[in-house]
């Protein structure tokens, strides 16, 4: 049976398909991918059916990371039931996510991205969208750190 893993931001075209992309790079090197499913969504509407942000596409490709996901809105009547994790970025997604939540079986597999990471201490994955290329770099230096956390967590349980 697959790891079912969503990755959760607020608009899904930046940090979520980015997460969702550099976890995806991470398990095809380790030879684990196909035991996994993995998806992003926002928790607002807001750009739904577009590709990822040029500006996080373009820093991510740097990287050899490709962004090819669409954006679309977290559905909390099927997500919660489709996904083992969901994963979000900061700690308003967090809090979107468990006041979507229908029970307790729900909220226990809503995470933190960020509570993954080894090497760097950050709160949240902040939002790069206002920023300039400093912050899209700090996204994906993150985001690396933490799915790598994430899938020696998810590989420890079994």
């Amino acid at each position: 049976m697959k790891k079912r893993v969503l990755f959760v931001c607020l608009g899904n075209i930046c940090r979520s398909p980015s997460a969702e992309a550099v976890f995806n790079n991470i398990i095809k090197a380790k030879g684990v991918d196909g035991q996994y499913m993995v998806d992003s969504a926002g928790t607002s509407g807001w750009h739904v059916g577009e590709p990822a942000d040029a500006r996080m596409q373009s820093h991510a490709r740097k990287r050899g990371v490709k962004l090819t996901s669409i954006s679309r809105k977290f559905q909390p009547e099927i997500d919660f039931d489709e996904f083992d994790y969901i994963i979000g970025m900061d700690d308003s997604n967090i809090s979107n996510l468990k006041s979507m939540a229908r029970n307790g079986n729900a909220i226990s597999k809503i995470y933190k991205m960020t509570d993954f990471c080894k090497k760097y201490s950050y709160d949240e994955v902040p939002d790069p969208y206002y920023g300039g290329d400093s912050g899209f770099e700090l996204v994906l230096d993150l985001l690396e750190d933490a799915c790598e956390g994430f899938l020696e967590a998810v590989e420890k349980e079994g």
